[in-house]
């Protein structure tokens, strides 16, 4: 089962609840980024191109843990970065387990052999893998040779300890459908309990600006990938049925960013993890004050061909509460790839991108100067006294 019955249950219920209270927006899933740092520079990749300052931070243990009791999501994903730099988290993850939270740890698996032993097994917990691809492909994909073979070994090491642990796979344009199916009865015969799959963002400070998929591309891309599997009945999604059939054009769904925000040592982002166009200093701040309707495919130039899990999948869990017939009918017959696709929104009123990134930069190294500063400032002020 690639969600734990129990998590499907807690979500289920923490949706429709919030549903008969009337609110229009809530979090489902925290994306949490204790640091930037990473042992890895993958091309598609935009998330460490900072200063060495600002790759430097980590985030406090008790800020990390604030953001998840202040969010209140059942789900925690942690993301980098690398989150396994991070000394503390091991302490972040029981933390958040101890909260009865559901944790999925992102990670490239070149420590995650290593770190195992700082790590418990649970319902609660999971490893998720990255691996975008078979060996050739994923490892041209990190730009980095031998990171499949040891993320494999670290797959292995962890089922052997009794742990969960699902893939994280992001496909490019380059992607071929037969051979990603190939690869998706390969991770299923390693004995992974699911698969998290999405098209790559366009980030746009990536090396590689070649190799992302428009929105057109990736229905093609899915629903070559998912006819080679019985619609996607012969493996395990770590994803709602009704988000893998919106892949493959048959859902006609808005963004919904709110529902993964995003915090970071910037603060709470504005508007979504894949975009960073503001930051918050609470999370009610972000809820109440962020333009939530400036953002998402139709309405800004960035998200024109975002189709990706943490905008989309929170929408398709909405819309598997309100419709669970439906949902069902997509689970058990899988997606359908022939036939016509779902309406397509139109861009013509979409409003030019703004480019921000180097603001917040110049504005966190001040912050990080004027820190170090008065750091600097204490021992003389103490010894004066």
């Amino acid at each position: 089962m690639g969600i734990p019955l129990l998590q499907k249950l807690i979500v289920g219920n923490y949706v429709i609840r919030r549903h008969l209270a009337g609110r229009k927006r809530f979090p489902l899933v925290l994306m949490l980024e204790p640091l930037f740092r990473c042992n890895l520079a993958c091309a598609g990749c935009g998330k460490i191109d900072y200063p060495k300052p600002i790759l430097d931070q980590r985030m406090a243990v008790d800020d990390a843990l604030r953001a998840v009791d202040e969010c209140g999501a059942p789900v925690v994903s942690i993301a980098g970065g690398e989150p396994l730099l991070h000394k503390g988290l091991p302490e972040i993850v029981r933390g958040i387990i101890a909260r009865k939270k559901f944790v999925y740890l992102c990670t490239n698996a070149l420590l995650m052999e290593k770190r195992l032993p700082q790590y418990e097994p649970s319902t609660y917990f999971t490893w998720s893998v990255h691996l975008d691809g078979d060996q050739t492909m994923h490892d041209a994909s990190v730009c980095q040779e031998g990171v499949f073979a040891r993320a494999v070994a670290a797959i292995k090491q962890a089922k052997t300890r009794g742990f969960r642990v699902n893939i994280n796979c992001t496909l490019f344009n380059n992607a071929e459908p037969e051979r990603v199916a190939a690869f998706f009865d390969e991770v299923m015969a390693m004995g992974v309990d699911g698969i998290t799959v999405s098209p790559g963002y366009a980030y746009e400070r990536a090396p590689d600006q070649h190799h992302f998929l428009h929105r057109d591309t990736t229905k093609q891309l899915f629903r070559g990938i998912l006819s080679r599997g019985r619609g996607g009945r012969n493996w395990t999604f770590s994803q709602s049925s009704l988000f893998i059939d919106f892949l493959a054009g048959n859902q006609n769904y808005r963004c919904t960013p709110w529902g993964n925000p995003t915090y970071t040592i910037f603060g709470w982002q504005k508007p979504c993890y894949l975009i960073g166009e503001g930051y918050a200093r609470t999370f009610k701040e972000l809820m109440d004050e962020t333009e939530w309707d400036s953002y998402g495919t139709g309405n800004y130039e960035k998200c024109a061909d975002c189709m990706v899990h943490c905008g989309y999948e929170a929408t398709a869990v909405e819309d598997a509460v309100r419709h669970p017939l439906k949902a069902l009918a997509v689970m058990l017959r899988g997606a359908r790839t022939e036939g016509a696709m779902a309406p397509e929104i139109g861009l013509e009123n979409q409003r030019r991108a703004d480019y921000v990134f180097s603001r917040h930069v110049e504005h966190k190294l001040d912050e990080i100067r004027q820190r170090s500063r008065a750091a600097k400032r204490t021992p003389d002020m103490a010894g004066a006294d």
